[in-house]
């Protein structure tokens, strides 16, 4: 059965909601829903999906999302295998823009934290400081009882996020989503084909048959939901993975390019450096002292 892209959270008595997610892989649809979303990954490795960002996850992963802002966390292949023990761990906390009533946010006293939702409608990931505080704020969080506590925490946490330099948007200037509830999981079926062949010579003659469109109708299609094309998001999700691949540590520059879905080395490290900013070498370097 086909799922829609749209999801609506069950109703609650509470004001939001705070989840531990303990699953042997995160949910792998692509979907958005009304709620602004704070998540934090404890366990579990993937790629993840953001608007029209495209960044491996792991232990430590920080982002809020505003309403109607399409997400995934896709695990590695390796979480889909009922054999290998492996699950993934999280945290995450749902409320609505009107959780503490319609004009609560718009009080004088509350512009820190009405900017930080209006950026959030962007997306926002964290590190250093920041990310640590938050992780063991949102530990605390489920174990509050009372909820009463709960509301002050989640005030108290978005306050400091709203006050923290030590952030970045994740999607494009001007990114909005053109994706119609209404819809059948067209870029679900993309999603799902391009994870499972991006080390292949991908065809697009075959991505756009399994849409079921011609070759051009499906570029126009694709390019008018992702804000990029399709060539492009294959190459991204190809340098997600190998960015993953070298914080790893176990293969070769080289291993990882033909293992990522790259022909040539001068063509993956011309294109990781396109995308990332950084060369292989300088991206480790970064990335290991965060």
């Amino acid at each position: 059965m086909k799922q829609p892209l749209r999801k609506d959270l069950e109703p609650v008595a509470t004001s939001f909601i705070v989840k531990e997610l303990v699953e042997s892989h995160f949910d792998p649809n692509w979907h958005f829903h009304p709620h602004y979303q704070l998540f934090l990954v404890e366990e579990g490795t993937g790629t993840r999906f953001i608007g029209d960002s495209i960044k491996p996850f792991g232990p430590g992963d920080l982002v809020f999302l505003g309403p109607n802002l399409p997400h995934l966390w896709r695990s590695d292949q390796a979480y889909f295998d009922k054999h290998s023990g492996l699950i993934t761990r999280g945290i995450v906390v749902y409320f609505a823009d009107d959780f503490l009533g319609s004009d609560f946010f718009d009080k004088q006293e509350m512009l820190p934290l009405r900017q930080l939702l209006t950026h959030a409608r962007q997306g926002l990931e964290w590190t250093g400081a920041t990310r640590s505080y938050v992780e063991a704020a949102l530990r605390a969080m489920t174990k509050q009882t009372g909820s009463f506590d709960r509301v002050i925490s989640l005030l108290v946490l978005l306050n400091a996020l709203s006050h923290a330099p030590d952030y970045r948007y994740l999607t494009s200037p001007g990114y909005t989503n053109t994706v119609k509830p209404t819809e059948t999981d067209r870029m679900q079926l993309v999603h799902d084909y391009v994870l499972g062949h991006f080390p292949d010579n991908l065809s697009l003659e075959t991505v756009a048959d399994l849409a079921g469109m011609t070759p051009p109708a499906f570029c126009r299609y694709f390019k008018a939901r992702a804000n990029k094309t399709f060539s492009e998001f294959v190459s991204e999700v190809r340098i997600g993975h190998a960015c993953k691949l070298l914080l790893n540590g176990k293969l070769s520059v080289t291993q990882i390019s033909f293992e990522s879905g790259f022909r040539t080395l001068s063509n993956f490290n011309r294109q990781f450096k396109e995308i990332t900013g950084q060369t292989p070498s300088s991206y480790v370097k970064t990335y290991r002292h965060l």
